[in-house]
């Protein structure tokens, strides 16, 4: 069985190409632990490549900027079977403005917008801590802005299974898969500026099954399937501050700690299966490069 992991930071963007790096190969080495050829796109055109080698292969994931994750994802389910997100949630959660309008619709706690004081400015489509900053200054175009929670910042790693039909994937209703809690080493700049940095994992905060249970709405909400990320800040709620549909960095700490291989998880999820619960031995801290060190 061949499987096509297409990266595109490793090769595409150097701000963010040490985190792509440490996803690919925690991901790519599963899939070889696990028997399956692995298949990498080459450094030219990333859709280029992506519709050149996916007919080949028996399945494929896109691990992609947010804002770019849809576009080559569409690609890739046009020529054999995703075993990420699909391209239409994909592209959803990438507009930051409006999957919070729908996770308030839907009951789920987040930041309310801000015009004055201190405040979160955001890129409408971005990724993880990219152009995010503190300020007192309203937001410039194509950015917004959001209330500042003081909290605790933790990410959830989950894995939601679907089903394929003719021709949709949709939420089967098996609960999501939760991999662990994360805590989030965040740090701000001189000029307001954030950075994320790595983190511990797994982590067990007091407010753990809260914390689970609005990550597990979030995704549902929203219609995400394979692993996804949700970003929160514990304060006097659980608020999500940022949905990402596909592999974070908080993979490579949870795979040094996790019995269960994440190749079969997610093969299995993309069909509508895998397990109830996965099992963690130790913790550990990780960096963006990708170390690992046990705690």
């Amino acid at each position: 069985m061949k499987v096509l992991l297409a990266e595109y930071a490793t090769s595409h963007d150097p701000n963010l190409s040490g985190e792509g790096t440490a996803m690919l190969e925690t991901v790519k080495m599963s899939f070889e632990r696990c028997g399956y050829e692995v298949v990498l796109p080459g450094s030219g055109d990333f859709a280029g490549e992506i519709e050149r080698l996916a007919p080949g292969c028996d399945m494929g994931l896109v691990i992609a900027p947010d804002h770019l994750l849809a576009r080559f994802t569409q690609t890739l389910e046009q020529h054999t079977h995703n075993l990420g997100c699909g391209f239409m949630t994909a592209a959803l959660c990438a507009n930051k403005v409006q999957s919070e309008k729908i996770l308030r619709t839907h009951g789920v706690p987040v930041p309310s917008s801000a015009t004055s004081g201190k405040q979160i400015i955001k890129p409408v489509k971005g990724c993880g801590a990219q152009g995010v900053r503190v300020s007192t200054e309203p937001s410039g175009e194509g950015e917004f802005s959001q209330q500042y929670i003081e909290g605790e910042h933790l990410s959830v790693s989950l894995v939601a299974s679907r089903v394929i039909g003719d021709a949709c994937a949709y939420y089967t209703g098996k609960p999501p898969l939760v991999l662990a809690v994360n805590s989030q080493s965040i740090r701000m700049g001189s000029d307001g500026a954030i950075s994320y940095l790595g983190g511990e994992t797994p982590v067990h905060p007091v407010r753990e099954a809260e914390i689970l249970e609005v990550a597990k709405k979030t995704i549902i909400v929203l219609g995400c399937q394979g692993y996804c990320g949700v970003d929160v800040v514990v304060g006097d709620k659980v608020y999500v501050v940022d949905v990402n549909p596909r592999i974070t960095t908080s993979l490579v700490g949870i795979a040094a700690c996790m019995q269960e291989e994440i190749a079969e998880i997610l093969v299995d999820a993309s069909k509508g299966g895998g397990p109830d619960q996965v099992h963690l031995t130790g913790s550990v801290r990780f960096d963006t490069s990708g170390k690992v060190s046990k705690l």
